[in-house]
């Protein structure tokens, strides 16, 4: 399983980072996602779900 981020889509919401902070940032520049861990694991897995679900520009997506 591998996040993917599409920055380019990105609004810098915040949505990802409220949901897993341990997965996600945002850039300093323009608030754009930052992937932090690509591969979660555990129950890491499922709060990645919930940041791709959640997100309101559609920039992630999950790869299994």
């Amino acid at each position: 399983m591998k996040i993917i981020a599409d920055t380019g889509r990105c609004v810098g919401a915040g949505q990802c980072v409220l949901t897993e902070p341990a997965l996600f940032d945002q850039s300093e520049d323009d608030a754009t996602v930052i992937v932090l861990n690509e591969k979660p694991e555990g129950e890491l897995v499922e709060k990645a779900r919930e940041a791709v679900h959640v997100c309101p520009s559609q920039a992630l997506s999950m790869e299994e």
